[in-house]
């Protein structure tokens, strides 16, 4: 890490240290997009549609969200509640680049629409040189956009071509979220919120419908959160 702020500091090419920087994002964005471009293309949907949906939703977790939704199917107002719900966390690890994007002028709403959890880590983690920092934000944005594109277009491809089913495939939506959680265990270390959202989730499996059950959980588990929140500060 050391070693890598040092040469963002000094080099005078963004592109190219953009493009190191974000290695270790393409080698996960491309192999996760392929996997949402095949199981697009399996939901019934044509193969562009995963090329369309990559350029203009840029979201991996929402993406596959969306699979499910498509499968099950969910209200369209429902679906875009629940996926707005989903990524609202952008906007509060967002607030800390608030001065490293100041000044970005056009790029800025570029860049606010392509923070990802990865391009977050990697710009809250950089310290580029001023003469290089507004190239440098944009790049690394750019860089693992194309990435998720690439990955979903290639694997869209070869769903549409190979006409095979795949046993078990399906089961990538569920792996991601297992993925994510136990992510977000070795961030919070705290049993309370992977408790409450096991228990809302339980709760509204039994009781909710089927196509609200999503929305409800995530609700349930929001509003307990803060319920609890006074006696856990």
């Amino acid at each position: 890490m050391q070693r890598t702020r040092s040469a963002i500091k000094t080099g005078p090419h963004p592109i190219s240290r953009a493009f190191i920087d974000t290695l270790p994002v393409m080698f996960g964005y491309i192999p996760v997009g392929m996997t949402f471009g095949f199981l697009l293309v399996k939901a019934g949907l044509v193969w562009y549609a995963a090329l369309i949906m990559s350029v203009f939703v840029f979201s991996g977790a929402t993406q596959f969200l969306m699979l499910s939704f498509i499968a099950a199917g969910t209200p369209l107002p429902m679906a875009l509640f629940t996926m707005l719900l989903l990524n609202l966390r952008h906007a509060f690890f967002g607030l800390s680049l608030l001065r490293k994007y100041g000044g970005t002028g056009m790029l800025k709403p570029y860049l606010i629409f392509a923070l990802t959890d990865e391009t977050y880590a990697l710009a809250a983690s950089a310290l580029p040189n001023e003469s290089i920092r507004k190239r440098y934000f944009f790049f690394i944005s750019i860089f693992d956009h194309l990435y998720w594109i690439i990955g979903s277009a290639v694997g869209a491809l070869i769903g549409a071509a190979v006409h095979v089913e795949l046993a078990g495939l399906d089961f990538a939506l569920a792996a991601l979220f297992t993925v994510l959680v136990i992510e977000q265990w070795k961030a919070v270390r705290r049993l309370t919120p992977f408790i409450v959202a096991a228990v809302s989730g339980i709760l509204s499996l039994l009781f909710i419908p089927h196509a609200y059950m999503l929305l409800a959980a995530i609700v349930a588990g929001v509003i307990i959160l803060l319920v609890l929140r006074p006696r856990n500060t």
